[in-house]
């Protein structure tokens, strides 16, 4: 298997090299400025299932999983660039060639000194303000016109230099369905109940739902991703659901200041577990928002993408202290798109698992997207009896099998596979 992976990845790059140069043409200059990295796995990495609407990129037929490394690789290629093409008036790719807020740049602890600054270098401050139940400043600064982010960002930061500034990258979700499933009785002798926050889409066909917020333009709007979440959490024993939605009908959804102020509501609402099944690249204020709700007793729980073995550490998984998940199927094999973090602490199923969705009945899953807040419905539940997070970690981990490099300090839940 491992050779195969090794083969795989290998083909991989060959293909995104082959790739690069006919995406460009197609999209009309779009990639110029910046162009793809010369790194095409560093690249690819990074890419996310992305289609109109972008917090139900993830529900796409089972079926169609990539079993090729190659194969991925060159299909995330192509829904990267096409996603920023059609995107082009709001989003574009900032500095690390990722997709970010079009034009928009986030200034961490911003004074009048600096700002004054900013100002005088052509940036128009856009909004100023605190990340409420959080204590983090911040700035939403507008590049100046005719500047690109990339060229933006670089030119602030030697204004002010050793300032935290950066895009507002984008996150998107991962995993897939497709209609026709099955299902049973919830079957588990584990304890139940708890509280879970997802950062998603809108939930909609939820009696577990406790509270709902939006925070993205058009938000909430209902997503199959953030409602197959929520079935999926019920079928597990979760008690209580909040949702936060930051996406909506927002091409520029999933951002990280969306992230950070989803976190601070959660925080607000007294949510202890918060489940992320989205990936993107590491941003300082997001970083600093999950930083000060886990001071503040917060639990967030995290998927580590479906980017595959080659692709660079997920976020906000890879943050210090989040619960980083990943995903395995029926079999208790990890998933072959699973990506990674920078440290790994559970697996929970990912795949041969179904969800109900309003509209839709039952539709098959897969993706560590699911993985991740079946993990967070164990922790929730141990919260219950174990207010302190690393109490409940220890009771947590004393459920889980088959403790490995790959799946962490084991697996979580399979016992309530029966009743998803």
């Amino acid at each position: 298997m491992r050779g195969k992976v090794r083969k795989g990845l290998a083909i991989a790059a060959a293909l995104i090299v082959l790739a690069a140069g006919p995406a460009r043409a197609q999209l009309g200059g779009v990639l110029s400025s910046p162009t793809l990295p010369i790194d095409p796995l560093g690249t690819v990495g990074k890419v996310r299932d992305t289609v109109s609407d972008v917090a139900d990129s993830a529900l796409q037929p089972v079926e169609r999983v990539v079993r090729d490394a190659g194969a991925l690789a060159s299909e995330r290629l192509r829904r990267l660039s096409d996603y920023v093409s059609r995107h082009r008036a709001s989003v574009e790719w900032d500095d690390r060639q990722q997709p970010a807020v079009r034009g928009e740049v986030l200034f961490l602890d911003p004074d009048a000194a600096a700002l004054g600054l900013a100002r005088r270098a052509g940036y128009a401050v856009l909004e100023q303000g605190t990340i409420d139940g959080l204590d983090v400043h911040y700035a939403r600064l507008q590049v100046p016109q005719g500047t690109s982010l990339a060229a933006g960002l670089k030119t602030l930061r030697k204004v002010l230099p050793g300032r935290e500034i950066s895009a507002d990258q984008l996150h998107f979700p991962s995993g897939r369905a497709a209609n026709g499933a099955s299902g049973g009785g919830l079957a588990s002798d584990l304890p139940r109940g708890g509280t879970v926050g997802v950062i998603d889409g809108a939930i909609t066909g939820s009696d577990r739902l406790a509270a709902q917020r939006g925070f993205a333009n058009g938000a909430p709007k209902p997503s199959d991703h953030a409602s197959a979440i929520a079935s999926l959490l019920a079928g597990a024993g979760t008690a209580h659901v909040y949702g936060a939605d930051v996406y909506g009908s927002d091409p520029t959804g999933g951002n990280a200041l969306a992230i950070a102020r989803a976190l601070g509501w959660m925080r607000g609402e007294g949510v202890p577990v918060v489940s992320i099944s989205l990936v993107g690249p590491a941003n300082p204020l997001l970083a600093r928002a999950v930083a000060s709700a886990q001071g503040k007793g917060m639990m967030i729980v995290a998927a580590v993408g479906n980017d595959g073995p080659a692709a660079p550490p997920a976020y906000p998984a890879s943050y210090p202290g989040v619960i980083a998940v990943t995903g395995v199927d029926g079999a208790g094999r990890v998933l072959i798109e699973a990506g990674r973090a920078t440290h790994l602490d559970y697996a929970a199923p990912g795949a041969d698992l179904s969800a109900l969705v309003p509209g839709k009945a039952r539709v098959n899953l897969r993706g560590t997207s699911y993985a991740a807040p079946l993990a967070a419905s164990r922790i929730a539940a141990r919260r219950l009896a174990f207010p302190a997070a690393g109490q409940a970690l220890k009771a947590v981990d004393a459920e889980a099998v088959g403790p490995s490099r790959r799946t962490g300090r084991g697996v979580l839940c399979n016992i309530c596979r029966s009743g998803l």
